[in-house]
């Protein structure tokens, strides 16, 4: 019997440690599954590769050249986090620790955490309860106005979750406002070519779009079009729904030019 529930735990385990998180189009996780094949890719916290979804579908994309003979890597950890966080998720869960040149430099690590640590550790905490309301996002946010730069990375999910709650609320002028600063965080932490980074952009310019800012938005959404194409590539429905009100910001600015 302690032999089949021990054998039964390290089944588990291999599993736990080879699934992947399933997230729709947005880049929101909605559950797992294990692709055997994928699961043979090792990890870099600065990838060549990135992984997106289409329903349960799992596709590979490559973010950048890679030259013959490289290996390819995906990141197995998400990338806003400091590197202590990153290396300590990465013993707990897959029992190594990352040597990548982002880990040797610890880079960004300062940006990362800028700010007085006092009031970031209160944004964390924060952001870590996700019932919290959007009042408690502006209060907090409003506090620590001038205490941290939008680069803190606390102060950057707290602005993704003031940003939801105004989505969910349907108040898009300031769910647009919260949107707008997270733009260049998002372009310091994701450089190149990211998932995340294209998703936020088309939503920060399907916001401006509803706020009659049609240059604005079509701009936006260039930017998220040119990083899509290799996140998700052409045929991704995400990619499809992008070009629908792509195509309608740039009708739009033709109508407006007559």
């Amino acid at each position: 019997m302690i032999l089949v529930i021990l054998d039964f735990f390290l089944l588990f385990l291999q599993v736990t440690c080879n699934c992947f998180t399933i997230s729709n189009g947005e880049m929101q996780d909605v559950g797992v599954g294990l692709y055997p094949s994928m699961s043979l890719l090792n990890h870099s916290c600065d990838p060549n590769c990135v992984i997106v979804f289409e329903g349960y579908q799992l596709l590979l994309h490559s973010v950048r050249e890679i030259q013959i003979g490289e290996e390819l890597t995906i990141s197995y950890v998400e990338s806003l986090v400091p590197t202590r966080e990153r290396q300590k998720q990465l013993m707990r869960q897959y029992c190594f620790e990352c040597d990548c040149p982002l880990c040797q430099n610890q880079e960004k690590d300062a940006e990362k955490l800028a700010g007085e640590e006092h009031a970031w550790k209160e944004v964390k905490d924060a952001v870590n309860e996700w019932k919290h309301v959007l009042a408690r996002c502006q209060n907090l946010l409003r506090s620590h106005k001038s205490h941290l730069p939008d680069t803190n990375i606390y102060q950057l999910k707290m602005l993704d979750c003031a940003m939801d709650a105004c989505i969910n609320l349907e108040s898009w002028e300031e769910a647009l406002y919260y949107g707008s600063r997270t733009l260049e965080p998002y372009r310091l932490y994701y450089p190149g070519f990211h998932p995340l980074r294209a998703v936020q952009l088309m939503r920060v310019g399907k916001l401006q779009y509803s706020q009659g800012m049609v240059p604005q938005a079509l701009e936006t959404l260039k930017q998220a079009y040119n990083i899509m194409k290799v996140t998700h590539g052409a045929d991704h429905s995400l990619m499809k729904a992008l070009m629908e009100i792509k195509e309608e910001c740039e009708a739009m600015m033709r109508i407006q030019r007559r």
